[in-house]
């Protein structure tokens, strides 16, 4: 959705006659891109990604119906569904089904498009009345206050750092709840072969990346990105270690974690309570740090942390498919 932005901003400006597309509900597919979407415009030019285009004809067809017709109050909900076969020459995992919400470009507000350009957490809620022909729009900021139900929703899906959509339903009709956080900007304590598979894993993550080498610089970077920062510490100074941690965890970073041995950590957590860092914190700092996958290579390593950050944000604790039982998502 965000690398969207400025062409969402360009067809508004040019009063070209466009939607916004992306799914409400949807079943089978295998994983995929929460934040997938799609402009399509009455001419037929699509820009984006959904379901690896299976679907842009049959999208490019119902903009073209709703055509000029659509000013910032049209709107219409398709159903849609790929096969098995036309799955495979997709290159989709499966097929499955899905509904899509065309909504006119002009009935999102341009604070939405403003704010996902600046990579600002934000969130969209949609109002379908019954007929689902009409929707409206409203921003939601990841710093606001929350109010009914569907903002609730959206400060949850916000808090997991990760994009995310959800379908509310109630006696008015349906609210369609997409979120869309602030990357996780990985701060990394320390330099060497570790730090740059670190910052590889996150950037294959869609993730943002630093390295920083004090305790000073750390502050100052944490403090830029206080709600989406996460600091992974390889450093074993103590001027360095200890500072850093005590204000990572004093700003309450949503991921804090520390390599070293059992005995480093120790050394930390001595280091921190002398700095007047209360024990009910220190239960933040994962250190030991990583996933117990057995890591061995930098490589390796690298995936066991990033993994660990990815369920901490999440609120996930990390455990094997086949031991759950809910759904997966």
């Amino acid at each position: 959705m965000r690398e969207l932005a400025e062409t969402a901003r360009q067809w508004v400006a040019e009063g070209r006659v466009a939607f916004l597309a992306r799914p409400v509900t949807e079943q089978g597919f295998g994983p995929r891109d929460p934040a997938g979407a799609l402009l399509v415009d009455v001419r037929g030019e699509c820009v984006g990604a959904l379901y690896r285009g299976v679907f842009d004809a049959e999208l490019v067809a119902e903009a073209a119906a709703l055509g000029g017709g659509a000013g910032a109050e049209g709107a219409r909900v398709c159903e849609l569904s790929v096969g098995a076969g036309e799955a495979v020459e997709a290159r989709l995992t499966c097929g499955g089904q899905a509904e899509v919400l065309l909504q006119p470009l002009a009935a999102i507000p341009a604070e939405w498009w403003e704010l996902l350009g600046t990579g600002a957490g934000v969130a969209l809620v949609t109002r379908l009345n019954e007929d689902a022909d009409r929707a409206e729009s409203r921003v939601v900021r990841a710093d606001g206050t929350a109010g009914d139900d569907a903002e609730r929703r959206a400060g949850e899906l916000l808090g997991t750092r990760r994009p995310g959509r959800d379908a509310l339903y109630g006696g008015s009709g349906l609210v369609l709840v997409e979120a869309y956080p602030s990357a996780p900007h990985v701060v990394i304590g320390g330099a060497g072969e570790l730090a740059e598979v670190i910052a590889a894993q996150a950037a294959l993550l869609g993730w943002e990346a630093v390295a920083v080498e004090s305790a000073a610089e750390a502050e100052k970077v944490l403090s830029a990105h206080r709600d989406a920062a996460c600091l992974v510490l390889l450093s074993h100074e103590p001027d360095f270690d200890v500072p850093a941690l005590r204000t990572a965890l004093a700003l309450g970073i949503p991921y804090v974690g520390a390599l070293g041995s059992r005995r480093t950590t120790a050394r930390r957590r001595e280091g921190l309570l002398a700095a007047g860092v209360r024990e009910a914190e220190l239960a933040r700092v994962h250190g030991p740090i990583g996933l117990d996958l057995g890591a061995k290579t930098p490589a390796e390593t690298a995936l066991a942390i990033c993994a660990e950050i990815l369920g901490v944000l999440g609120g996930r604790e990390a455990q094997g498919l086949r031991d759950s039982d809910g759904p997966l998502r």
